[in-house]
């Protein structure tokens, strides 16, 4: 590797890593100042407002991760610019692509670097962020699910009226077992409790009926407990599931909710698609971001700032336009996840070719 690579990969890393580091003190500033008195009013342990606001940096830093990027490389290329150091690089017999080489180097490494984040680190900082706020800063917002009806195996379908899951507690609870296309069981309870200390079920006004060739058993209990096959949150699915999980974790889950025919299998597929698609936006941003700034303009930095975070927030705008309505409607995921990418890729060719004459 030559000297100009190891000063441009220097530059393209060192100022990525300096965008982060000064952007997220100002959004911690921002949320804190949000949610102080929410904070102060629930009297949270220091050690619990720590701990959020490290999982808060990792969920920042990564939804946010395009725009750091493309605004650093906008910015030290811009400058490279301006101090005529990239025609310096050009009239030395260096071609454009050459040029290029150590920015798709420094785009690589940010590509596995987010790639290993997604899998394994975002989604344990995202559980975290999303559990302290649905457990102290949203409480009116708590969980509560009305005429939830799902398949929990290939012969189990179970229904609750109405469950909250703050209390854990669920009404006019069902669950039916069927032999193909003949009812087996039914169990049915006015009221089911969920216990946190031994992992089962308490059921009022407990009532099973096992269907007989010549006729039906029945049993009745005022209470009785149970053990199922099913978790608390199957019957209250959490919004933000998808997010907190590791790949191998998202994989094994989506494959259970799609046996279950779950309404919101579009939304973990956009969640696993997206863990895929952002690494690669990291390449098309970086020659974007190059082709725009590497002329020195007549503004000067100004004007590359100005159109780079306009070409950024566009991006965004798209990636979350299209996530929305995959989860919303019966887009296709992978159409929707990877479509921003499309367009903005095509860009990126048109704009390099345009840079380079």
């Amino acid at each position: 590797m030559k000297i100009i690579d190891w000063y441009i990969l220097k530059r393209y890393l060192g100022t990525f890593f300096v965008m982060i580091m000064l952007f997220i003190p100002i959004g911690i500033t921002v949320d804190v100042a949000e949610k102080i008195n929410k904070i102060l009013e629930n009297d949270i342990a220091l050690i619990d407002v720590l701990t959020y606001y490290g999982n808060f940096t990792v969920y920042f830093a990564n939804m946010l991760f395009p725009i750091f990027l493309f605004i650093s490389i906008i910015w030290f290329t811009s400058k490279l610019a301006s101090n005529t150091e990239i025609v310096a690089i050009l009239s030395s017999g260096i071609s454009y692509t050459r040029f290029l080489r150590p920015y798709i180097m420094g785009a690589a490494f940010i590509s596995v670097f987010a790639l290993l984040m997604g899998f394994f680190v975002v989604p344990k900082a995202s559980l975290g962020y999303n559990d302290f706020r649905y457990k102290y800063l949203k409480r009116k917002e708590i969980r509560e699910t009305q005429n939830v009806f799902k398949q929990i195996s290939k012969n189990e379908f179970i229904y609750v009226s109405n469950f909250s899951y703050s209390t854990k507690t669920g009404y006019n609870f069902t669950l039916e077992k069927f032999n193909g296309l003949n009812l087996v069981s039914k169990i049915e309870a006015g009221r089911i409790v969920y216990n946190d200390s031994t992992k089962d079920y308490t059921l009022y006004n407990y009532q099973k009926r096992i269907v007989g060739t010549n006729d039906d058993k029945l049993e009745k209990e005022s209470g009785k407990r149970l053990k199922f096959n099913f978790e608390v949150d199957d019957l209250t699915p959490v919004i933000y599931a998808a997010e907190t999980m590791t790949l191998r974790e998202l994989n094994q889950f989506i494959e259970k909710e799609k046996m279950r025919g779950s309404a919101n299998i579009n939304a973990y597929m956009v969640v696993k698609y997206k863990k895929y698609s952002v690494p690669v936006s990291a390449f098309i941003l970086t020659i974007i971001a190059v082709a725009v700034s590497s002329m020195k303009r007549r503004g000067g930095m100004g004007v590359n700032l100005a159109m780079g975070i306009g070409l950024a927030f566009t991006y965004i705008f798209f990636d979350k336009i299209f996530g929305t309505l995959a989860e919303a409607s019966s887009m296709n995921p992978l159409f929707a996840v990877w479509f921003p990418n499309v367009i903005f890729g095509i860009l990126a060719v048109y704009l390099l070719n345009n840079a380079k004459r």
